[in-house]
């Protein structure tokens, strides 16, 4: 069987030819290394092996990262444009949108929220130009369902931090959030982080001393889950974020997107470009997988006591 197996797995990629792929993170690149639950080794590596791509013989990833500087992509997109990768791969809108700036024509795969209203893509079913990948954007509805699955968890909830920016607030989902804040008769102001320091969003809603506070699901708070976990640690505060490794990282409770699913998808997109699929035909996918992951931990240290309706509604209780 091996005899017969062995052409078959060299035949999956032409013989010889060596891909080189970029790909862009927020989080710093010593830490993706030393991190094997990130989604980039968990589950985009896997995938791309699966389909036939061994790093160091037909597959070269060159990992950047902006290390917190959003101001960086520019410059990042620009010298993987020079090491002539086959494709990039995006985290977020502005991301992309630096990306798109520099070339329209290395293709690119990105990770984004609302790709259309971006203007990054012309539409989710043909993007066109040459950029494709998978959006977190599930319709507004999430960021209320994320409040409301916080007030079910917390009975004596009447003021809630946002952490988000201007734009998240006066965007769909904050549109969502503030409606549902409406209806579940709660208090929700806004807390506005920079992009790279969270003192100020901080000492807001230390003065202010909410019920709890709630993460927005731009891609920049994940670099941050750690500070953010921890912030929410020293002040009593239960936490609700959109990712599962904010609740791994100490927060109290995430409802959003499987992001392992979501990774291995963006790696599907970049093997069927290496195999010759032009971005701009390939449409960019939304989100099918949801969970909800719960800190058991964290709860009693907030000396909380979770309802077990919402415990046997966890995909998840650490």
């Amino acid at each position: 069987m091996a005899v017969f197996a062995a052409p078959l797995v060299a035949g999956a990629q032409p013989a010889g030819k060596v891909y080189r792929v970029g790909v862009i993170a927020i989080t710093p690149v010593a830490r993706i290394k030393s991190d094997p639950t990130h989604y980039f080794n968990s589950a985009f590596r896997p995938e791309m092996r699966d389909r036939g791509y061994v790093e160091g013989q037909n597959l070269v990833l060159e990992l950047r990262s902006l290390e917190g500087r959003m101001e960086r992509a520019s410059e990042i997109v620009a010298e993987l444009v020079r090491l002539n990768v086959d494709v990039i791969v995006t985290t977020g809108p502005e991301m992309t949108r630096q990306a798109k700036r520099v070339t329209t024509t290395v293709p690119i795969v990105m990770f984004s929220r609302a790709p259309v209203e971006e203007g990054l893509v012309v539409s989710l079913a043909r993007p066109g130009g040459n950029i494709t990948g998978v959006t977190n954007d599930t319709g507004p509805d999430l960021e209320g369902k994320r409040l409301g699955l916080l007030r079910e968890g917390l009975s004596k909830l009447q003021q809630v931090a946002y952490l988000g920016t201007k734009v998240d607030w006066e965007g769909p989902g904050g549109i969502s959030i503030r409606a549902s804040a409406r209806a579940l008769g709660l208090t929700l102001f806004r807390a506005e982080p920079s992009p790279n320091d969270y003192a100020a969003a901080f000492d807001l809603i230390a003065r202010k001393r909410p019920d709890a506070i709630i993460i927005s699901q731009d891609a920049v708070h994940y670099s941050h889950r750690r500070l953010i976990a921890e912030f929410a640690a020293r002040n009593s505060l239960p936490s609700m974020s959109s990712y599962r490794e904010f609740v791994e990282a100490g927060g109290l409770m995430s409802y959003g997107i499987d992001t392992q699913d979501i990774f291995r998808r963006i790696a599907i997109h970049v093997d069927k470009i290496l195999k010759g699929a032009k971005p701009g035909d390939l449409s960019v996918e939304q989100p099918t997988k949801f969970e909800l992951v719960i800190n058991l931990k964290t709860a009693k240290a907030l000396g909380l006591t979770i309802p077990p309706s919402l415990l046997l509604r966890a995909d998840q209780v650490i």
